[in-house]
């Protein structure tokens, strides 16, 4: 993830700076940062998970996907 944004923004981020709140990074990249994790990490975010609190970190970004990347409750995790 880190490496993703330093790419895509030419500015080395820390796991906890607020990479919306410096200014800068406009909605349209937080739709194609949401494809770039699902596509990386091979899951789906879709409702309440696209709230912008769930992104404004690379240290929140990482307990979204490690959250959905769980089998889901009741599933057989196989």
């Amino acid at each position: 993830m880190l490496g993703y944004l330093a790419k895509r923004t030419g500015t080395t981020w820390a796991t906890d700076k607020d990479v919306f709140g410096s200014g800068g990074l406009s909605s349209l990249f937080a739709m194609e940062l949401v494809v770039h994790l699902e596509k990386s990490y091979g899951i789906t975010i879709r409702g309440a998970d696209l709230r912008m609190e769930n992104f404004r970190t690379v240290r929140r970004m990482a307990a979204l996907v490690e959250r959905l990347r769980q089998p889901a409750p009741g599933g057989s995790g196989a």
